[in-house]
């Protein structure tokens, strides 16, 4: 393993500038009829591979679904091989990694000690390469930079305790892993993406069942880490996430950090906003808000539309949702 050093990035401060009009592109969130419907389940990844999406994990053994937009049809594949929850899909060439992955009950679930692939024109799942004994976590974010993911995050106990602020690259031809520095913030059940050459944590927070802390350690400081310059930029030159959540989703679109969904202490229902943060000009704006709030689900763009499916209507376990929204973002 190769350990990296952190140095001070010098750069202008964000000034959290928050505009709160829709995109003029968007037309607001439809409800789907489909032709059948995902499996209810929430702690899993929603992900785009070739034009359609994936649905996969979730508590308990679950199908793999898949939704083609352009017939609107769901159809279950493969179950997974056992029980995967609480990680994010990465798309690497003709396969999907379920990276960060936990299984079993709540509240003491167990990292898994391998990666696991999905190869979607197969319907196959295979454990691939051995995670790191030291590094085995769950609820982390995961992005694919230059020919590695990147595992940011994460908890090392079920959600009783072990948040960490770990970074990792691992290479998915080799199985090379390497320690890179830590992030600024601790953090778990959050999604990462990459918008030019800076990496995204958005969201998340410390859980921690042995204080009574499950939902309530939300973090509003999100993580931006430049691979260009290798390091992790400074805390007061990062935006703040205008409403605090966990178990969200990000996506890039157009430049621009997507920010849906998502639980919180602060209320019972799920988080329904749509929070849009422009780096170039450091201004956030709102985008319609789900007709369903849910959590514990992705946000994926196929075309000119925006993706999310299943989730947890409410803070926790349920209720698990089988519906599908889209919403359109051009004309």
């Amino acid at each position: 393993m190769r350990f990296l050093i952190c140095a001070l990035v010098l750069g202008s401060t964000f000034s959290m500038v928050q505009a709160q009009t829709p995109a003029p592109e968007s037309r607001g969130w439809q409800t789907l009829a489909t032709e059948g419907q995902p499996t209810a389940r929430h702690e899993a990844a929603l992900v785009g591979f070739q034009d359609n999406l994936y649905l996969l994990g979730g508590r308990r053994i679950n199908p793999v679904d898949v939704y083609d937009p352009d017939t609107n049809v769901w159809t279950a594949k493969s179950e997974t091989p056992l029980e995967l929850h609480h990680f994010q899909g990465v798309v690497v060439a003709d396969a999907i990694y379920l990276m960060g992955a936990m299984t079993g009950r709540y509240p003491k679930e167990t990292p898994l000690e391998k990666v696991v692939v999905y190869y979607p024109k197969e319907d196959r799942f295979d454990f691939v390469h051995s995670i790191p004994a030291s590094r085995r976590r769950g609820g982390a974010g995961a992005v694919y930079h230059n020919g590695w993911i990147y595992l940011i995050g994460g908890i090392t106990n079920g959600h009783v305790d072990g948040c960490r602020s770990w970074f990792d690259r691992y290479d998915p031809k080799t199985g090379v892993w390497e320690i890179l520095p830590d992030a600024p913030h601790q953090r778990d059940h959050f999604q990462a993406t990459v918008i030019g050459n800076r990496l995204y944590a958005a969201g998340g927070r410390v859980t921690s069942k042995r204080d009574n802390a499950v939902f309530s350690q939300t973090i509003s400081k999100i993580d931006v880490y430049d691979f260009e310059a290798g390091q992790w930029l400074p805390p007061e030159q990062c935006p703040d996430l205008p409403t605090e959540r966990a178990g969200n989703s990000v996506i890039a679109i157009d430049g621009k950090l997507v920010i849906g969904c998502g639980e919180s202490a602060d209320q019972k229902q799920a988080h329904d906003e749509i929070e849009v943060y422009d780096p170039a000009i450091d201004r956030w704006s709102a985008w319609p808000s789900l007709l369903q709030g849910r959590h514990g689900t992705g946000l994926v763009r196929i075309g000119d539309s925006l993706f999310t499916a299943s989730g947890s209507g409410n803070r926790g376990g349920g209720p698990e949702l089988t519906t599908t929204e889209r919403l359109v973002l051009s004309q």
